[in-house]
């Protein structure tokens, strides 16, 4: 009964703590007059990538390739399929034409880069797959990329933000406060994880299915609870502005990073299926988004869908 308690317990924090969080993120764009792309791509993405920082570094240091990219392929799947299939199911995400000309175009350039280093196999099949340090440089090198675009994005003013009245008109409070709900949501999804983890156990669950539906899931609820309170406040902004910062995230610094660092690693246990589906992430979100500049309910439940498919495959595979 004790891990019950304090799984509702960590939902309850991490459900308010994404609530301040976002009107904190929209806060501050409007009183420092920027995008609120540009926060949501930037301080709320890597704010709520700690849990997954966590893991992939002390992952790739004890050598245990399996972990660190069940980290972050789970995450990209789950982010995309299912936390922005939720999203659209509870309101249509609106998306801006220059999230279409920018912002997914370059998530969709690195979410390919990342599939074709994972594809060595493929173009030497007496080589095993194997993501070395010069992988995770390319992976820093298309972070870079990223960066510049979010230095142009700094210089650009929001002329609307003069119009909109924000929720916080305090900076220090502002502050204050996103700091503190990004460190909340972080405690309280490492409380959800480490609970439903003991509770599954008591189940007899079995390993496989702790590790990719607690562990990943898990990880993964700071980005849920923001980009579905985000679009159920209307922020579309600030709902895939999340998911494309995270995935950039995830991919180039949760995994590149460490890999830069530590060295090389063999990709044990991934096979065709979780190559393409990742790729799928970026590449139908794209689709998706030019379609009537929208994410539909329609295409929501398809992701949703995509999602559940995925995981039949991985539990029963």
């Amino acid at each position: 009964m004790l891990e019950v308690v304090f799984l509702l317990l960590g939902f309850i924090i991490i459900i308010k703590s994404s609530d301040i969080l976002v009107d904190c993120a929209s806060s501050l764009a409007i009183r420092c007059k920027i995008p609120k792309m540009l926060i949501a791509l930037t301080i709320v993405a890597f704010g709520t990538c700690a849990p997954e920082v966590a893991i992939s570094f002390r992952s790739v240091a004890e050598g245990n390739g399996t972990m660190a990219f069940a980290n972050v392929v789970g995450s990209c799947i789950v982010n995309t399929f299912l936390i922005i299939g939720l999203a659209a199911l509870v309101r249509p995400i609106r998306v801006k034409h220059a999230t279409i000309k920018k912002e997914l175009p370059i998530l969709l350039i690195i979410t390919t880069g990342f599939v074709v280093l994972m594809l060595d196999s493929v173009f030497n099949p007496l080589t095993p797959n194997t993501f070395s340090r010069a992988d995770g440089i390319i992976l820093i090198l298309l972070f870079c990329m990223f960066v510049s675009y979010i230095v142009q994005l700094l210089k650009k003013k929001d002329d609307d933000a003069d119009k909109i009245e924000p929720k916080y008109k305090n900076i220090f409070l502002i502050l204050f406060l996103l700091i503190g709900s990004i460190v909340c949501i972080s405690l309280s999804s490492d409380v959800i994880v480490n609970n439903a983890t003991a509770l599954a156990e008591k189940l007899n669950v079995s390993e496989k299915v702790i590790t990719m539906i607690v562990v990943v899931i898990g990880t993964s609820l700071p980005e849920m609870f923001m980009t579905v309170t985000s679009a159920r406040k209307k922020e579309f902004d600030m709902a895939i502005g999340n998911i494309i910062g995270t995935n950039i995230f995830n991919i180039c610094i949760v995994l590149g990073l460490p890999i830069a660092i530590y060295g090389d690693l063999v990709l044990e246990n991934f096979n065709l299926t979780d190559i393409v589906t990742v790729f799928l992430t970026s590449f139908l979100l794209y689709i998706f988004a030019r379609s009537e500049r929208e994410v539909s309910k329609k295409e929501g439940i398809l992701m949703l869908s995509i999602f559940v498919a995925y995981y039949i495959c991985l539990i029963i595979g």
